[in-house]
């Protein structure tokens, strides 16, 4: 039988079920929950494939306030849990002081670097992911103006931007882009109301693609885009089923692949940087039943070869993070 274990609360207790593997791995969800609709619920997609092909049993916590996070790292590690995935950068710093504690039990970080000898880090070229779904927004535009909506502005989410900006641009160089970004704290994450008003404002301005790349707050962005009747793009889950022919495509970050790769890895997990690219499945653009009809031929044709392209070094595209800048607007 499958056997998820959830401990919530700051005083939660971690007591382990008897018959329970000590070595169960263990997955704890940053601030939106598991049913996010997007990055958390990737993640959460990924240790339930692991536990539905081997029957295997899993921890999970799902994170309700900041002052939770070392708490919930160590509580995992003293209990056996081994590895310990985490979702998003924000544990970077608490990761960095817990690792050394425990050095016998393997961690994993997605979205932040933490250099510690039994911390696997993994990060993801968004930017490629965004180039291609941007290129896809360029060609539905029938305006010539698109938008995109981020969740906390920081570097991250910034690389995002910057990579879809390029590939509007690409295909259409007097394009509009138009940015904004929900907010500078973690809420930012999750206030779908706050999505819906930027939604709005852009659409007044002309924008009748907009991609969001904001966590839980991009549901209230791609509901917005449906009442408004422009198109969206979805973000890290395949979102194309919330709302069938309004959403033109999501853009894959695979970290439903980055978890299960995890688990299935076990405890003594090969550490240091993992990147998860084009090249390796780590990120993408989906196409459905849900979508097919908005995805031209010629688009996915094009498309298709500029991933080939920026696979093989031909096309470049610009990392945000590389630099903090962008070449185009």
């Amino acid at each position: 039988m499958i056997l998820m274990r959830t401990f919530l609360g700051a005083a939660a207790a971690l007591a382990v079920s008897a018959g329970a593997s000590l070595a169960d791995p263990a997955v704890v969800f940053d601030l939106g929950g598991k049913f996010d609709k997007s990055f958390n619920e990737a993640a959460f997609g990924g240790a339930q494939r692991w536990a539905e092909e081997t029957g295997g049993d899993y921890r999970e916590i799902e994170m309700q306030s900041e002052a939770q996070r070392e708490q919930a790292l160590r509580r995992l590690a003293e209990s056996g849990s081994n590895p310990v995935v985490m979702t998003g950068f924000a544990f970077g710093n608490v990761l960095n002081e817990v690792a050394p504690d425990y050095p016998d039990t393997s961690f994993v970080i997605i979205d932040m670097v933490v250099d510690q000898p039994n911390v696997r880090s993994v990060v993801f070229n968004e930017h490629e992911g965004s180039f291609l779904v941007g290129m896809m927004a360029a060609k539905a535009s029938k305006t010539g103006t698109v938008g995109f909506i981020g969740g906390m502005d920081i570097p991250l989410i910034r690389k995002f931007a910057c990579g879809y900006a390029q590939g509007v641009k690409s295909v259409n160089p007097d394009a509009t882009v138009i940015q904004n970004m929900t907010g500078t704290t973690p809420a930012a994450w999750n206030d779908p109301g706050k999505g819906i008003e930027l939604t709005k404002a852009q659409i007044s301005q002309g924008v009748d693609v907009v991609y969001a790349a904001a966590g839980g707050t991009g549901v209230g962005v791609l509901q917005a885009a449906a009442d408004e009747n422009i198109l969206s793009i979805g973000v890290d889950s395949n979102q194309n089923h919330l709302h069938p022919g309004k959403v033109l495509t999501s853009m894959m970050k695979r970290v439903d692949n980055a978890v299960y790769t995890a688990f299935t890895d076990g405890p003594g997990l090969e550490t240091g940087v993992n990147v998860m690219g084009l090249s390796n499945d780590g990120v993408g653009y989906a196409v459905d039943e849900n979508n097919a009809e908005l995805v031209t031929a010629e688009m996915k044709t094009a498309v298709d070869e500029a991933s080939a392209k920026i696979v093989s070094g031909e096309i470049a595209v610009h990392d945000y993070m590389s630099d903090n800048s962008c070449p185009v607007n």
